[in-house]
């Protein structure tokens, strides 16, 4: 399962938007206390396939969220180092405020979404930098006693990384991969995480939730939202709660009317999904219909393994079609006699949409 966390500033909606997406009970919260729910990825297509094989079981993708309720201005920056649902984290989800609610003052006494986005960036970064030198400190010590090639390189990373901080550029900017991200995976550091920003605009400019382009501007967050690893979701919260009273067909009218396909917590969740590189393949029958989450790039042998092991190790063949073609033809038969049900090996490069049945030894 998908891991994300909400972080954010007092007052800017982080934990309302964290009931709705997840349906959490609003339980009193100290200080300190983490929460955490799980969402469902919306996906039409698995909705479809529920309607066509009226299964017994539907199981949609999932992602599992963390709001921690932190000490001090920062809503948890300096806080979350320590915390494991944070730290484990596949990527962070930044609720930055845009409404202007007298009711509701702003802890800096003003609303300036750039400002607090970048302020959240510059906690991440500091407590980034802490973790590094730290580390750094201690190997040190350990290449006192002895060389070792693997120390070497990490020390050559992190002196790397330890420069970018300085100079107050998160980690996920610097576009590591393959070694060097193995290689930093254990510190877990929050600025290398993927970051979604949610900008939680003022009812009166709802209009810009529509486009992302459009709330950037109008926040003035053009520049923060062009950087690596960094999207956007703009949505207005109060509005987002009269969306979620609603009978199903009167939101979607609702929605309509504002010029939206869904929601702006199925944006957020979509989005996180998105953002981490994530999709989705199908299986269906009159048992279940359910959607897999898998990585971009996956094959058809480890995409066996998130179903069961047992598949992945006894595994012979993939039968796939794609989702288009199965819902133009109507029946795995008649895909089948048309040549677009195909048998694939191992090395298959899996498609988002994907509905597949995996052949495999007992």
């Amino acid at each position: 399962m998908l891991h994300a966390a909400l972080i954010g500033f007092p007052s800017t909606g982080k934990s309302t938007l964290f009931q709705l997406m997840t349906s959490a009970k609003d339980a009193p919260r100290g200080k300190g206390d983490t929460v955490i729910g799980i969402s469902k990825v919306p996906d039409v297509r698995l909705d479809k396939l529920t309607a066509m094989f009226n299964p017994r079981k539907t199981v949609p993708a999932t992602i599992e969220f963390t709001d921690l309720v932190a000490p001090g201005r920062s809503g948890g920056a300096a806080a979350l180092v320590d915390v494991a649902g944070y730290k484990n984290a596949d990527a962070l989800v930044h609720v930055v405020r845009a409404f202007r609610d007298p009711a509701v003052p702003h802890p800096s006494g003003s609303v300036d979404p750039a400002r607090d986005a970048q302020a959240m960036e510059d906690e991440l970064i500091l407590a980034d930098l802490g973790v590094v030198e730290r580390r750094l400190e201690r190997m040190e010590k350990d290449l006192k006693r002895g060389k070792s090639a693997e120390l070497d390189k990490e020390k050559d990373l992190l002196l790397r990384c330890k420069s970018a901080l300085e100079n107050g550029q998160p980690l996920r900017a610097l576009g590591l991969a393959g070694e060097d991200l193995r290689r930093l995976r254990g510190f877990q550091l929050l600025s290398a995480k993927p970051l979604l920003v949610v900008i939680n605009l003022d009812e009166a400019d709802v209009d810009a939730a529509v486009s992302v382009e459009q709330a950037a501007e109008r926040t003035g967050m053009k520049a923060f939202l062009s950087r690596e690893g960094t999207r956007a979701v703009p949505l207005c919260a109060k509005i987002e709660l009269e969306i979620a009273a609603l009978e199903p067909a009167d939101a979607e009218a609702f929605l309509k009317d504002m010029g939206l396909s869904e929601s702006g917590l199925n944006r957020v969740i979509r989005g996180s999904y998105d953002l981490l590189g994530y999709m989705s393949f199908l299986t269906v029958g009159e048992d279940e219909c359910r959607a897999w989450s898998i990585r971009r790039g996956t094959s058809a042998l480890d995409a066996a393994g998130e179903i069961h092991s047992d598949i992945q190790r006894g595994f012979i063949r993939a039968e796939v079609v794609g989702y288009d073609a199965f819902m133009a033809r109507g029946t795995m038969a008649a895909c089948r006699d048309n040549g677009e049900l195909r048998l694939e090996g191992k090395e298959y490069i899996v498609q988002d949409g994907d509905i597949i049945n995996f052949r495999h030894a007992t």
